[in-house]
């Protein structure tokens, strides 16, 4: 479980969270959301351990996030951040072998070996996996990297943004991968996303960050209204139920 206690973050004077408490449930997918600048992203980093809090605490199956040993936090949390750039030339296979670095320090095992290819697998990247990651499309790539965190094997996976620059067919297929993660592999996903659509459809949990602060967190039915979306992003949304999802329509 990761609760979340009275967290903030400040950049000198400029305080980007405020008193943020919450706890993300086991086995779902949790989507955070909100406006450019909400403090979505940070968040995210805060319980990774990617950058220092500046209150609060965090805990992570009951322990403090800085308590943990950095070798084990890797055996049960993994992240991808928003940008994934690598200074070296490295395979789709390279790549997904960096998964098992907590568990072999480079020296792969055949479990190592096993669970790459099973991670590869579950993509369905096999075909690509002696390509550069240079020489793939911006989808291909970020498939890669979500078999690296596959392979990695935690129980609560973290991604920022992880439909960034994807086109409509490989943003639909990474959500269903994340779907299956929870279904039928039992992890814990935690997404921070911008299209609210694909929250409202994939979710189990929600929460909502304006400059800053929690407006609101809860399942589809709480946030998904015009009332609470209209406090998250200051825009009126109609919200349409097609084939019992609510999908939200703010072009008009």
């Amino acid at each position: 479980m990761i609760e979340i206690r009275n967290i903030g973050k400040s950049y000198g004077t400029k305080e980007v969270l405020r008193n943020i408490s919450l706890t993300l449930p086991e086995k779902s997918i949790s989507a955070f959301i909100g406006s450019n600048g909400a403090g979505k992203s940070t968040l995210l980093s805060l319980v990774s351990r990617l950058l220092h809090k500046s209150g609060g605490d965090i805990f992570i199956d009951d322990v403090r996030v800085e308590d943990w040993d950095n070798r084990e936090l890797a055996k049960r949390l993994a992240v991808l951040r928003q940008s994934n750039f690598m200074n070296i030339r490295l395979t789709v296979e390279e790549l997904v072998s960096f998964g098992r670095f907590p568990y072999s320090q480079g020296r792969l095992t055949d479990e190592d070996d096993a669970m790459v290819e099973k991670a590869l697998s579950y993509m369905k990247i096999g075909d690509i996996r002696h390509r550069f990651l240079d020489e793939l499309s911006g989808g291909q790539r970020q498939m890669a990297f979500i078999a690296m965190v596959i392979a990695q094997d935690t129980h609560y996976i973290l991604l920022d943004e992880p439909l960034n620059n994807l086109d409509i067919r490989h943003s639909v297929d990474m959500m269903w991968v994340f779907r299956g993660l929870v279904d039928e592999m039992g992890k814990t996903v935690v997404i921070v996303i911008h299209d609210i659509n694909f929250v409202s459809c994939y979710a189990d949990h929600i929460v909502a960050l304006r400059d800053g602060t929690l407006v609101a967190e809860g399942g589809r039915e709480e946030i998904i209204t015009p009332p609470v979306l209209e406090r998250i992003y200051g825009v009126d949304i109609d919200i349409r139920e097609i084939e019992g999802n609510r999908i939200c329509v703010y072009y008009t």
